[in-house]
C-alpha cells in the first residue's frame, strides 16, 4: 500500500484505503425488500449499511459483507448550467464555495488552561461547521456583490440527500432491494458463520420498520449441510449393507457381533484422530469414513472367519480363537500397513490437490490403524466368549452351503487348471497390464465432476454502451422467466456489474438462482442440468441481450463459474482492438469444434466513446488552466466528490454535478463554461471537439499484461481435460507470436495436475513394496503381492469409461484405495501359500491349498465392501456427482480385484517361489508348530 499510495489520484486518497483479509466467494446473501414498496432502493440499501453492515460485520467468522444496490447516502448538488452563466458563474465557484462553508470546525475551549490564576469555568466552544441537511446546503452563499445581492447554491441548483452515485441496482424476486454479501474469513467454517448470521438476523428482525421484510435468499452452505447429510445417511446404509454380507457368509448372529462393533469403535476413533490431524467433518472425511466401513471390518472378518473355520473342525472357541490369531496375525498387520503406506506419498502433496488427498487418505489411514489395534486385541476376546462350540449346521448354513460349496470347488479346480499352464497366464496378465495403461491414458480427464449445489449464477451483458435503464428493462424481463420456472425459489439480480470480469458497467448485470430443496427435485425435469437448458433456452430468445447461465465452480472460490477461463494476452502491447479480434477468433474457431459445448468473452474493445479533444495551445492563449477544464468535465458529467457532511451519526460525501437533462446531450457539453487567469468565464465551446471514438470499456490485466478472458465449458459427453487441450490447440494455430495465454480457476488448477496422479501412483505401489519386503524379509515375494494392482486398476478404469464419467480427482483417490485393497486380498492367498510351502508343501499344492482356504474370507471381505460403496455409485442429491465419482471407481476396481485376481494370484506367486528356489534353493521346510507355535 505504501508503494502505491502516492501513484493513486488524490480523491482516492482522501477517501482512504483499507485492506481486508476475506475468502472469495460469497457464502450467502442477505436482502432487504418492502413488499408495500413503502421504502425506495435507496432507503433500503442505507438500512442495510446504517443498521445492519455492522452488526453482521461483527459476527465470528465475516470477513466483509459489501451491501449492494442502490448506494449509500450522498448529498447530490444537482448543478443547472444555465442558470451558472446568467449568474456569471462557473463550476468551480460552486466547489469553492462549498469548500469555504461547510468544514469540519475545532473551535477549542473558553478558559482552556494554561489560563489566569482564578480561572472558574472551562467551556467548549461549538458553531455549524458541516452542514447535514438539503436546506442548509441551500442556503449556502456562491455570490454576494457590492450591492447586497445573493446568490444562493438554491438559486444554481438542486440540492436533494440522493445516493453516492446511480450506476447499480439490486432486486429479488423482482422487487427493488438491498443485498448484503457475505464473505468469510479464511480459515473459519462456513456452516458456523452462516447460522451466526442467521441467528443475528433474527435477533434483528424484531426492530426491522413495518412495511421492510428480510430473507436470505442465497445461501452456499445449505449445499454443504445437505450434502453432509446425505454422506451421513449413506454411511448408514453401508454399514447395513456390509453387516447383512456377514450375516450372510458366517451365519451367525454371534459371529455378526464381532465385525459389527468395529464399526462404531473405529468411527468414533476417526473423529478423535480427525482433530490431531487438523481436520474438520466435511465431505472428504466422511467420503473416507463411508469407504472405511468396508475396510474396517476386514480384519475382524478375516479373524472371526478363520476362528469359525476351526471350531468346525472340532476346536473350543478358545483354542480355535488361539489358533486363528496365530495364522492371520501375520497378514493383518501386513494389510494395515499396506493400507497406512499406500497413502502415505498423498499426504505432501502441495495445492489443492494435496488439501484433497490429504484429508481422505489420511482418514482412510487413522481408521486401518484404529481397526487393527482393536482386531488384535478385542477381536480375539470377542470370539472366545460369543462363539460357541460347533454343533452342526443348521439350515441357513445349508442353503449358504448349497450355493458356496460347488463354487469353490470350481474355484480350486480353476486354480489347479490355470496352474499347469501358469506361464501363458502370465502372458495373458502382461497383456492386459499394457491395455489397462493404454486405455487409462485414453480415458478422458477433468478435475472435479460438476456438482448441483443448490444454484446458478447468470451473466447478462447487453451491447457496447447500453444505458442502465436498458439494462433494468432486460433484468425485469429475467425475472418474470425466473418466477415462471418450476424448480427456481428465489433470485436476486445485481444490476450494473460484470460478475465475469469483476467490473462496473451499465451493460452489464449478474443474476443468482437459487433452486429449490434437492428433495424436491427429484424428476429428470427438475435436474440442474434441465434447468440450466430450460432457462438457457428462455434466455436465448432475447435477442437485445447476451444472457449465459454459469454453474458454479466445485471449489468455492476457483474462478467464477465452473468450466473452464482462458486468459488471452498481450504480452507485446499489440493494442485491445487486436486483442479482441484474435479472442474472438479463437471463440469462433472454438465454437467449430464437438468438444467444446460453449465459449465467450465479456472483453470489448469497440465501445462507443465521446473523445474531447482540447486544443490545448489556444487555451494556454486564452488563460485557462487545463486542470481547470478537467475539473469541470468531472464535475459536470461524472460527478466530483467536494467534501463530506454528517448525519445519521455517519459520515457522508458531498458530490457536484450536473443534472440529468444537461447531461443527455453532448451538444450541450459545450455550454459548460470555466475561468481564466484574469477571471474571465471562457466558454468550453471555444477550447472542445467532441467526436465518437471506440474503445475499450476497461482494460483489466493478467501476469501484468492487458488480458481478455474465455468463458467456456466441454460439451456433454466430454470431459474437462479434453476441452482444455482443445482449447490450448485452438490457441497455439489462433494466436500470434505476440501473444499467449493462461489459465485460470479451475482450468488452472486441473492443468497444474497434469499428470501428477501418475507420480502418486508409482510412489503408493512402491511403499507398499517396501513394506512387504521388509515383513517377508524378501524382496521378490512381495512381487506376488503388487503384481495384481493393474487387475484392480483395470476394473477402474472401465468402470469410468462404461459410465461415461471422466478420470478426475475422486477417481484417482479410488485408484490409490484399491492399490491397497487389491493388495490386501493378494496378501491373504501369499501368506498363507508361503506358510504351507514351509510346512512342505510343493509351490503348486501351497498355491492350490492357500487359494482355497483363503476363498471364503476373500469373498467375505470383498463383498462387505463392495455392498458398502454400492450407495455412493447409486447416490442422488446434494454432492451426487462427488460421490457416484468416487464410488464408480472402487466398485469397478474392487470387482475386478476380487473376481480376476483371485485367478491371478495363485499364478504371481508360484512363478515368483519357483523364481526365488531358483536363485536361493528349497526352503528350509519347518513343522506347523514352528511356523504357529501355541500360546
Amino acid at each position: 500500500m505504501a508503494i502505491a499510495q502516492p501513484s493513486l489520484p488524490e480523491e482516492v486518497r482522501r477517501q482512504g484505503l483499507s485492506v481486508k483479509k476475506q475468502s472469495s466467494n460469497i457464502i450467502m446473501a442477505v436482502t432487504l425488500t418492502s413488499p408495500s414498496k413503502k421504502f425506495d432502493g435507496l432507503f433500503l440499501s442505507n438500512y442495510a449499511t446504517l443498521r445492519l453492515r455492522d452488526e453482521l460485520s461483527r459476527v465470528d467468522g465475516v470477513g466483509e459483507v459489501l451491501v449492494r444496490g442502490v448506494g449509500a447516502y450522498a448529498m447530490r448538488i444537482w448543478l443547472d448550467p444555465d442558470k451558472l452563466a446568467s449568474r456569471q458563474l462557473t463550476t468551480q465557484d460552486v466547489t469553492a464555495a462549498l469548500g469555504r462553508q461547510n468544514v469540519q470546525v475545532a473551535a477549542g475551549q473558553v478558559g482552556q488552561p494554561p489560563s489566569p490564576d482564578g480561572q472558574r469555568f472551562q467551556m467548549t466552544v461549538t458553531t455549524l461547521g458541516r452542514l447535514s441537511d438539503p436546506d442548509q446546503f441551500e442556503g449556502i452563499v456562491i455570490k454576494a456583490s457590492s450591492s447586497g445581492q445573493m446568490v444562493y447554491l438554491r438559486d444554481v441548483a438542486r440540492i436533494e440527500l440522493g445516493a453516492q452515485n446511480y450506476d447499480s441496482y439490486a432486486s429479488r424476486n423482482g422487487m427493488d432491494s438491498a443485498n448484503m454479501l457475505i464473505y468469510q474469513l479464511p480459515g473459519s467454517n462456513a456452516i458456523d458463520v452462516a447460522r451466526s448470521v442467521r441467528v443475528a438476523m433474527e435477533k434483528i428482525k424484531p426492530s426491522l420498520p413495518d412495511g421492510l421484510e428480510y430473507s436470505i435468499p442465497f445461501d452456499t452452505t445449505k449445499f454443504v449441510e445437505a450434502a453432509i447429510q446425505s454422506v451421513y445417511t449413506t454411511l448408514i446404509e453401508a454399514g447395513l449393507l456390509v453387516l447383512i454380507v456377514i450375516l450372510v457368509f458366517l451365519q451367525s448372529w454371534r459371529a455378526l457381533l464381532i465385525p459389527a462393533t468395529t464399526v462404531p469403535v473405529t468411527i468414533i476413533g476417526a473423529f478423535a484422530f480427525m482433530p490431531l490431524l487438523g481436520f474438520s467433518v466435511n465431505m472428504l472425511t466422511l467420503f473416507g469414513l463411508v469407504l472405511a466401513i468396508g475396510i474396517v471390518v476386514d480384519d475382524a472378518i478375516v479373524i472371526v472367519e478363520n476362528a469359525t473355520h476351526h471350531i468346525e473342525r472340532g476346536l473350543a472357541p478358545r483354542d480355535a480363537t488361539i489358533k486363528a490369531m496365530n495364522e492371520v496375525t501375520g497378514p493383518v498387520i501386513a494389510i494395515t500397513l499396506v493400507l497406512m503406506a499406500v497413502f502415505l506419498p498423498t499426504a505432501f502433496l502441495g495445492g489443492i490437490t494435496g488439501q484433497l488427498y490429504r484429508q481422505f487418505a489420511l482418514t482412510i489411514a487413522a481408521t486401518a490403524f484404529i481397526s487393527a489395534v482393536n482386531a488384535l486385541t478385542l477381536k480375539p476376546a470377542q470370539c472366545a466368549t460369543y462363539l460357541r462350540p460347533y454343533t452342526g449346521k443348521n439350515f441357513f448354513t445349508r442353503v449358504f452351503d448349497f450355493f458356496y460349496k460347488p463354487l469353490e470347488w470350481f474355484y480350486s479346480f480353476s486354480i489347479s487348471q490355470l496352474l499347469r499352464v501358469w506361464w501363458l497366464v502370465l502372458i495373458v496378465f502382461v497383456g492386459l497390464a499394457i491395455f489397462t495403461g493404454w486405455w487409462y491414458q485414453k480415458t478422458p480427464t477433468g478435475f472435479l465432476p460438476t456438482e448441483d449445489q443448490g444454484y446458478v449464477i447468470i451473466a447478462v451483458q447487453l451491447p457496447d454502451a447500453a444505458s442502465l435503464d436498458r439494462t433494468r428493462e432486460v433484468t425485469e424481463r429475467m425475472s418474470k422467466i425466473f418466477a415462471s420456472t418450476p424448480g427456481v425459489e428465489h433470485w436476486f439480480v445485481l444490476g450494473g456489474f460484470s460478475l465475469l470480469d469483476g467490473t462496473n458497467a451499465s451493460n452489464g448485470a449478474t443474476a443468482f438462482a437459487a433452486w429449490s430443496d434437492w428433495s424436491k427435485r427429484t424428476t429428470p425435469d427438475l435436474s440442474q442440468e434441465a434447468l440450466v437448458a430450460r432457462l438457457q433456452k428462455e434466455f436465448g430468445q432475447m435477442q437485445e441481450s447476451f444472457i449465459l447461465v454459469l454453474v458454479p465452480p466445485s471449489i468455492q472460490g476457483l474462478g467464477v463459474a465452473g468450466g473452464f477461463q482462458m486468459q488471452i494476452e498481450d504480452r507485446e502491447g499489440v493494442g485491445p482492438e487486436i486483442l479482441q479480434e484474435r479472442t474472438q477468433a479463437v471463440i469462433d474457431e472454438a465454437r467449430k469444434l464437438p468438444e467444446i459445448g460453449g465459449a465467450s468473452s465479456s472483453f470489448r474493445a469497440g465501445v462507443p466513446q465521446l473523445y474531447l479533444n482540447i486544443d490545448r495551445v489556444k487555451a494556454e492563449r486564452m488563460g485557462v488552466m487545463l486542470s481547470d477544464v478537467f475539473a469541470t468535465l468531472q464535475a459536470n458529467l461524472g460527478s466530483v466528490y467536494v467534501n463530506d457532511f454528517n448525519k445519521f451519526d455517519r459520515t457522508y460525501q458531498v458530490r457536484v454535478q450536473a443534472d440529468a437533462r444537461f447531461r443527455s446531450d453532448p451538444s450541450r457539453l459545450r455550454r459548460l463554461e470555466v475561468r481564466n487567469r484574469t477571471g474571465q468565464r471562457v466558454p468550453l465551446a471555444t477550447l472542445l471537439t467532441p467526436e465518437t471514438r471506440i474503445g475499450p470499456q476497461s482494460i483489466i490485466r493478467y501476469n501484468l499484461y492487458p488480458t481478455a478472458s474465455i468463458n467456456g465449458g466441454a460439451a456433454p459427453g466430454v470431459s474437462s481435460g479434453e476441452a482444455l487441450k482443445v482449447m490450448e490447440s485452438v490457441a497455439a494455430k489462433v494466436l500470434p507470436r505476440s501473444m499467449g495465454f493462461d489459465w485460470t480457476g479451475i482450468a488452472f488448477q486441473e492443468k497444474r495436475i497434469s499428470g501428477e496422479a501418475v507420480f502418486v501412483f508409482a510412489l503408493a505401489v512402491l511403499l507398499v513394496y517396501l513394506v512387504l519386503a521388509a515383513q517377508y524379509e524378501s524382496w521378490l515375494l512381495p512381487l506376488a503381492v503388487i503384481l495384481v494392482v493393474p487387475i484392480g486398476i483395470f476394473g477402474v478404469v472401465a468402470a469410468v469409461n462404461f459410465t461415461g464419467t471422466d478420470n478426475n480427482m475422486y477417481t484417482q483417490i479410488g485408484v490409490v484405495l484399491i492399490i491397497a485393497l487389491a493388495s490386501k486380498n493378494a496378501i491373504l492367498i501369499v501368506e498363507f501359500a508361503r506358510e504351507l510351502r514351509l510346512q512342505g508343501r510343493s509351490i503348486h499344492a501351497a498355491a492350490i491349498e492357500a487359494a482355497r482356504m483363503r476363498f471364503r474370507p476373500i469373498l467375505m471381505t470383498s463383498f462387505a465392501f463392495i455392498m458398502g460403496v454400492l450407495p455412493l455409485v447409486w447416490a442422488t442429491g446434494a454432492a451426487a456427482a462427488s460421490r457416484r465419482a468416487l464410488g464408480t471407481a472402487v466398485f469397478g476396481g474392487m470387482i475386478t480385484s476380487t473376481v480376476l485376481a483371485v485367478f491371478f494370484v495363485p499364478v504371481f506367486y508360484v512363478a515368483v517361489q519357483k523364481l526365488i528356489e531358483l536363485w536361493n534353493g528349497p526352503p528350509k521346510f519347518i513343522s506347523e508348530e514352528e511356523v504357529h507355535p501355541s500360546v
